[in-house]
């Protein structure tokens, strides 16, 4: 059996989230493993790398990867409590992590398949696992052992209340070691504490000079730099109903296209990562598109 071309690593954790007439829903989320549906949605070969608890929670995720058609060799099933994400007010967001010594902090990156490490690959990673700093250095090995080998690593801090001042050099150190960097304005704002973004981006741009950056700014559109190249997009004119998920679709939409396209130019790029957020908005939670209907909305953008 072959191994997947695109490898997401990180945190798999369960949303509970309480909605408005105080009934309490659970729902299976996190960044990284988001954004492995959606390339396995896309048509890509892909896993998450990470563990999950060994209970309900664990289960419903296991059984979730595996709908996604995640290749499961990755995923690390232990006996240590779940990750929860308690969202106790959706508008506007409140949350706090529960997950003092759950089971993604035991990932063992030595268990994942024997010669699964090419530069054939692409690794993605982000999201609250490298805030975690038990966990944390663990994934920034992996991406070191990575880079020296030549695979694609694309990054996504997606901005958390976990993410103060001690996850200043992991941030630093991530973002120098991608290819892709994804941060939208809300990121930058959260991560470099000040509510001057251009500033902000200048900042994150100067660690890697060399790196794809997506900026997105929600309805207000989205920028790619690529070298000196830069490009702007509005995005299209959809029936909304919420933007779960959206930021990941994008990113997915972004790598997909890279894959897809490697010659292609970042107005190419920015198109397919655009309509991948933008399709994300059409549907309740997280949804990945399919690869037709991208395809499809990022001819008409």
């Amino acid at each position: 059996m072959s191994f997947p071309q695109f490898i997401s690593a990180g945190e798999a954790l369960t949303d509970m989230i309480r909605g408005a007439d105080g009934h309490w829903q659970e729902k299976v989320g996190g960044a990284t493993w988001n954004v492995s549906r959606v390339m396995a949605k896309l048509g890509v070969r892909s896993a998450f790398a990470g563990a999950v608890s060994q209970d309900c929670f664990g289960d419903a995720l296991i059984a979730a990867s595996c709908e996604a058609g995640l290749d499961l060799r990755f995923m690390q099933q232990l006996p240590f409590s779940p990750l929860l994400a308690i969202v106790h007010q959706t508008q506007p967001p409140a949350y706090f992590f529960v997950g003092d010594n759950s089971a993604d902090l035991h990932f063992d990156a030595a268990l994942l398949p024997n010669g699964w490490l090419s530069s054939e690959i692409w690794l993605h990673f982000g999201g609250i696992s490298l805030a975690r700093p038990q966990l944390a250095k663990k994934l920034l090995q992996m991406a070191h052992e990575a880079k020296a080998v030549g695979a694609k690593i694309s990054f996504d801090p997606n901005f958390r209340v976990l993410m103060d001042e001690a996850y200043d050099p992991v941030l630093r150190e991530m973002a120098q070691l991608a290819d892709v960097i994804k941060i939208s304005d809300e990121d930058l704002r959260g991560l470099f504490r000040t509510n001057d973004e251009a500033s902000a981006l200048a900042t994150l741009r100067s660690w890697q000079p060399n790196a794809t950056i997506l900026y997105t700014r929600g309805a207000a559109g989205a920028s790619l730099y690529q070298g000196n190249g830069e490009w702007q997009q509005t995005p299209p004119r959809l029936n909304i109903v919420d933007t779960v998920g959206a930021g990941d679709a994008s990113m997915g939409g972004l790598i997909w296209s890279l894959l897809e396209y490697p010659n292609a130019s970042g107005d190419t790029h920015l198109r397919h990562a655009v309509a991948a957020g933008s399709l994300a908005c059409t549907q309740a939670g997280a949804n990945p598109p399919d690869v037709n209907t991208l395809m499809q909305l990022a001819s008409q953008i």
